[in-house]
C-alpha cells in the first residue's frame, strides 16, 4: 500500500483517526480566532495542513480509514446538510445553477482536447487519462475510478493521474477561496451574497459556531435520521443498478441516474425536508454536525497529493491537469458573466465540476452562502452521472 514507508502506517487507524479530526477540528479553532485563519477558512487550512504532513512522510498518502471517510463521514454528511432544503424554496436556484453547471463543464471538455493536442506527442497514455479527468473534472472520484476501469488504466497511470488531479484541485480551492477578496472580481461581478455577510444580514460560517440549545433527543435524530436517510437511499441505488438493463442508451442513462446512491440520497432528504420542514428544518445540531464532517473530508483531500512524487514521475500529467482546470475557469467566469450569473454561483459552479458536490457544499457553507447550499449540493451530484458520459465521448474521439 502507498505510504508504507510514512512515519504513521497506513494501517494505524486510530492514530490516522486522531490526526484526522484533530486537524479538523484545530482548523475550526483557529478560523474562530484569528482573523487570517477566518479569510484563509477552515477547510482550506485543513487542507493545507494534512497536505504537508503527507508530503513531509508523516501521514500515508493511502489508508483504509481515508476510504471509510469517502464511504461513511462523506455520505452521513450529505443528508445533515440538507435538512433545511425545503425544495420549494430552491427550485429557481438550482435552476439557474445547472445552467451555469453546464456551461462550465463546456470548459473541462474543451480543456480536455485542447491539452490532448498538445500533450499527446509526450505521454502515449494521454488518451485513457483524458477519459478519466474528462469525468472526475464534471463528476467526481467516482467517475474517475469508472473510466480508469473502463478504459483499461494501469494502476501506475491511474495512481499518478489521481495525485495530479488532487493537487491541481487543492491549488485552485485555493484560488477559489481568493477570488471573492480580489477587486478585480468584485468590480465585474455581481456578488449579493458577499455583500450580505459583509453587512451582518448573513452571519456567514460564523453562524454555524453560534451556541445553540440542543438536547440529547436533537443529536439522537440528526445521526439517526442521517445513518437511515444513507442506508435506505444505498439498497434503493442497489435495488436500480440490479434491476434497470443498460443494453441501450436510455436503460444505460437511466441506470446511472437512479442507480447513483448519492441523488438518491439528495433527493429523498430533500423530500423529507420539504415534506416534513417542522421537524427537519428546526432539528438544532444537524448544520453543525454535518459541517464539522466536511471538515473531516477537506482534511483527507490534502493525503494523496504527494508532490515530490509527481513532479519526478509524471510532471506532464500536472501540466494536462493545470490545462483543463485552467479552461473550466475561463469557460465558467466568462460564460457566466455574459450570461449575468453572479460571482458566488460562479465560483460554486466551476468548484462542482472541479471538485464534486461535497467540496462545492463545504465551500458555500464557509462563505457563509447558505441559500446555495441545497442547490449546489443537487447540481453537483448530478455531475456523477454526466461525468460518465463526458469521459466516455472523449474516449470515443481520442482513442479511436
Amino acid at each position: 500500500m502507498a505510504g508504507a514507508g510514512s512515519f504513521i502506517q497506513p494501517d494505524n487507524i486510530w492514530a490516522l483517526w486522531a490526526i484526522l479530526i484533530g486537524i479538523a477540528a484545530g482548523s475550526i479553532a483557529l478560523e474562530q480566532k484569528y482573523q487570517w485563519a477566518a479569510k484563509l477558512t477552515g477547510p482550506v487550512l485543513a487542507l493545507v495542513v494534512m497536505m504537508f504532513l503527507s508530503n513531509i512522510g508523516i501521514t500515508p498518502i493511502e489508508s483504509p480509514v481515508y476510504d471509510d471517510v469517502w464511504g461513511y463521514v462523506v455520505p452521513m454528511a450529505i443528508p445533515l446538510l440538507l435538512f433545511q432544503c425545503n425544495i420549494k424554496k430552491i427550485g429557481r436556484e438550482s435552476g439557474r445553477l445547472l445552467i451555469l453547471f453546464l456551461l462550465s463543464s463546456f470548459g473541462t471538455f474543451a480543456g480536455i482536447f485542447i491539452g490532448f493536442y498538445l500533450l499527446h506527442q509526450f505521454m502515449p497514455d494521454l488518451g485513457i487519462v483524458s477519459t478519466m479527468f474528462a469525468g472526475t473534472y464534471v463528476g467526481g472520484s467516482v467517475n474517475f475510478a469508472a473510466m480508469a476501469d473502463s478504459f483499461g488504466a494501469s494502476g501506475e497511470l491511474a495512481s499518478a493521474a489521481v495525485v495530479a488531479d488532487n493537487l491541481l484541485m487543492a491549488l485552485y480551492f485555493f484560488v477559489l477561496m481568493a477570488i471573492p477578496a480580489i477587486r478585480f472580481f468584485r468590480k465585474k461581478f455581481s456578488h449579493p451574497l458577499l455583500d450580505q455577510v459583509e453587512t451582518g444580514q448573513n452571519n456567514g460560517i460564523s453562524s454555524y459556531w453560534q451556541p445553540k440549545e440542543i438536547s440529547l433527543k436533537d443529536i439522537a435524530f440528526d445521526v439517526a435520521a442521517a445513518v437511515i436517510i444513507v442506508a435506505i437511499s444505498t439498497a434503493i441505488a442497489d435495488l436500480f443498478t440490479a434491476i434497470i438493463p443498460t443494453g441501450n442508451i436510455f436503460g444505460s442513462i437511466l441506470n446511472s441516474l437512479l442507480g447513483n446512491k448519492y441523488l438518491v440520497m439528495t433527493t429523498l432528504t430533500m423530500g423529507c425536508a420539504t415534506a416534513a420542514p417542522h421537524l427537519f428544518g428546526t432539528a438544532p445540531g444537524a448544520n453543525e454536525i454535518g459541517t464539522f464532517l466536511i471538515y473531516i473530508f477537506f482534511t483527507v483531500i490534502g493525503a494523496p497529493a504527494s508532490i515530490a512524487k509527481l513532479l519526478t514521475e509524471s510532471p506532464l500529467l500536472l501540466v494536462y491537469a493545470l490545462i483543463v482546470v485552467a479552461f473550466n475557469m475561463i469557460f465558467s467566469f466568462v460564460l457566466g458573466k455574459l450570461f449575468h450569473f453572479n460571482l458566488e454561483e460562479i465560483i460554486l459552479a466551476s468548484n462542482a465540476n472541479i471538485g464534486g458536490p461535497t467540496t462545492a457544499t463545504a465551500m458555500a457553507i464557509s462563505q457563509g452562502w447558505s441559500q446555495l447550499v441545497g442547490p449546489i449540493m443537487l447540481v453537483g451530484t448530478l455531475g456523477y452521472v454526466l461525468g460518465n458520459y463526458y469521459g466516455i465521448l472523449a474516449g470515443f474521439f481520442l482513442l479511436h
